[in-house]
């Protein structure tokens, strides 16, 4: 019923302060905590990236760094000391070693990732540019060992022994393998009573809108977290009211306990139920866009795995200002550093 959706994000996040409560003065606990406060699965790939200037074509040399939609949330949060682990296929090789040494630096717990002993890794470059030109990306992710994932060779025990597992909408797109194994990890969490994060994260290079649509929205049917730009709204779900409307249908339509739509350069909206929440967007200098979306989220999750959702919305989007700021899709920060970037912003709730 819709009334058992409006109050999810303040029902779990009650639990959550019972819990650390009973944890803090000792009191036994009637249920183990989970290993993990975050858990995520999809492809992680390896960027490569020409300096600001060159073309691609004429390139003599790359910028090598990993990056997936899902393991950028993860490390991340990682970052901030949460408990987090990322649950992909890599391949048995030197790259996908690459790729994990990365993850794990960052913190990242990856005893669920699938090696791969005959696959490849997928590869994006970009090709950064100033106006008039814009940035380029190429994807060559076809036959990816991320691709070839199916339901059979996940690890689902440690990618339900989670407080939330975050999803996107890039898997599915990645092929019939993977679009069973989102659909699964959606049902599994749901019966085991893990909360659930989805990011719709369209990717017009991966498939066409009305095939992303049909596929993406029963995922969303009663997510814990959703997050959704203004303009996936608009593509995907042919919301074209004023963000401050368009949210509350997306909301209802999904019947999602809490809903974060992120409007470009003016900030990000969220809808809980009851109330709106408004977050300007923090002034940045631009020196690389991709993983500014992930790193929103992961800030957002931050607050909402604390039971605070005003502070999450400042977490975004300082987060997102720091990803926009740094080189690579992996935000480099601690939650000390995020601490003193708000306190000194003069970022205000609204």
């Amino acid at each position: 019923m819709p009334w058992q959706r409006f109050h999810a994000f303040h029902l779990w996040n009650l639990r959550n302060l019972w819990m650390i409560f009973l944890k803090s003065c000792g009191c036994p606990m009637t249920h183990a905590m989970p290993h993990f406060e975050i858990t995520t699965i999809g492809e992680t790939m390896l960027r490569l990236s020409v300096p600001s200037g060159v073309r691609l074509e004429t390139a003599t040399q790359f910028d090598v760094r990993p990056g997936g939609a899902e393991s950028n949330v993860a490390a991340l949060l990682a970052r901030l000391g949460r408990r987090t682990a990322w649950c992909g296929a890599l391949p048995d090789s030197a790259l996908g070693r690459l790729a994990a040494n990365a993850l794990r630096m960052a913190g990242v717990n990856l005893d669920g990732v699938v090696w791969c002993d005959q696959a490849r890794m997928g590869l994006y470059f970009i090709e950064f540019a100033a106006p008039p030109r814009p940035t380029q990306v190429l994807y060559d992710r076809t036959a990816s060992c991320a691709a070839q994932m199916t339901p059979a060779r996940v690890d689902w025990d440690c990618l339900l022994d989670t407080r939330l597992l975050h999803l996107t909408g890039i898997t599915p797109a990645l092929s019939p393998g993977c679009h069973a194994l989102v659909t699964e990890a959606r049902d599994r969490a749901r019966a085991a009573g893990v909360a659930i994060s989805f990011d719709v994260n369209y990717r017009a290079k991966l498939w066409r809108a009305v095939q992303a649509a049909a596929v993406l929205e029963p995922l969303l049917k009663e997510v814990d977290v959703l997050f959704c730009s203004q303009a996936d709204a608009q593509r995907l779900f042919g919301l074209h009211a004023a963000p401050e409307a368009a949210i509350v249908e997306l909301a209802e339509r999904m019947g999602a306990g809490l809903t974060v739509m992120t409007i470009g350069a003016n900030g990000v909206l969220a809808w809980d139920g009851a109330t709106l929440h408004r977050q300007p967007a923090l002034p940045a200098v631009v020196l690389d866009r991709p993983g500014a979306g992930d790193a929103l989220a992961a800030g957002v999750l931050q607050g909402w795995l604390a039971g605070d959702l005003a502070r999450g919305l400042r977490y975004g989007v300082t987060l997102a200002a720091l990803a926009l700021s740094q080189q690579g899709d992996i935000v480099v920060t601690t939650l000390d550093e995020l601490e003193s970037l708000l306190d000194n912003s003069g970022i205000i709730l609204r």
